[in-house]
């Protein structure tokens, strides 16, 4: 199987045969700040980690952008929570 995280403009996907098993939104507030609106992932992943990789590949991408985020994905939020390092990206 060739799973990798595809990065697209505001939004991570993972991929495995073509098919999308998890993603993660974040479409542009304005030109320096991003809204995570979504984590989902396939049931069939679930408790494996891979919300908290699509956090980790966002971060990173997100961050060399310089660009500030806005949690409002539930998922999102809590993992803000539990990484505190990460709250100067937050606005």
């Amino acid at each position: 199987m060739d799973r990798y995280f595809k990065h697209e403009p505001n939004r991570i996907r993972l991929i495995d045969d073509e098919l999308v098993l998890a993603e993660i939104l974040f479409p542009a507030v304005d030109d320096e700040t991003v809204d995570i609106t979504r984590t989902f992932v396939d049931d069939s992943l679930r408790g494996q980690g891979i919300a908290g990789k699509l956090m980790e590949e966002a971060i990173a991408q997100l961050a060399k952008e310089n660009k500030k985020i806005i949690p409002t994905c539930t998922y999102a939020a809590g993992w803000f929570e539990k990484h505190p390092e990460y709250k100067g990206l937050l606005k």
